[in-house]
């Protein structure tokens, strides 16, 4: 968990946790636009388990760089910043001055309509939802499992079991079969695969060890 937010260390935790001092300058650069973005975008929101929400894209970023081998600058910074329209559309027109207007498109395709228009879900987002994730190019689709894979980790702590129960069942028909069909892709989607698997495999041994 990061201090206060946009305090010096703040800003040098998630820069550790990208591994930017080892990008080439520009990149280097980006980095740190992307750091104080993300500090901003997610500054005073929580998840559901009650942490403070940086941490997710934090969790995210670390799954792809340490367990799926990913070192692209532009893809970690998509793992920093997938959920930051999400949870606060009004820094679209910010993040395309800092970091452009092709990672904010890419952004925007990594986030449901529902979030973007600021409205409540409706019936049929999520069939739209899926649809959408469906056709998202590699980069941002890896960077969608990495996501899956820390949600899967990380929602046994919510206080809410509907919550879970949505994600799993959201798991078993679209994400799960979406990552297997993505494994001929890149050895980086079929790892993803593999460990998405894998966490769910974990996540039922579990289930089924407390009656869940």
């Amino acid at each position: 968990m990061i201090p206060d937010p946009m305090s010096p260390a703040e800003t040098t935790a998630v820069l550790h946790v990208l591994d930017a001092s080892t990008w080439p300058e520009a990149d280097r650069s980006r980095a740190k636009e992307a750091a104080a973005l993300a500090l901003t975008a997610y500054a005073g929101h929580t998840r559901d388990q009650g942490t403070p929400y940086i941490d997710h894209p934090l969790a995210v970023v670390a799954i792809l760089r340490t367990e799926l081998a990913v070192n692209a600058p532009n893809t970690l910074l998509l793992g920093l910043l997938h959920d930051a329209l999400e949870v606060s559309p009004s820094a679209a027109p910010l993040l395309t001055t800092r970091l452009g207007e092709d990672f904010v498109t890419v952004l925007q395709a990594m986030t449901p309509d529902h979030r973007l228009e600021q409205r409540t879900k409706q019936l049929g987002d999520e069939a739209a939802w899926r649809a959408k994730t469906s056709r998202l190019a590699p980069e941002p689709l890896l960077v969608r499992l990495a996501d899956r894979i820390h949600n899967l980790r990380d929602l046994q702590n919510s206080p809410d079991p509907s919550r879970l129960e949505r994600f799993i069942t959201a798991l078993i028909e679209f994400y799960l079969p979406l990552a297997e069909s993505a494994r001929p892709i890149s050895a980086q989607l079929n790892a993803a695969c593999s460990l998405l698997q894998a966490e769910y495999e974990r996540y039922q041994h579990r289930a089924g060890e407390t009656g869940a």
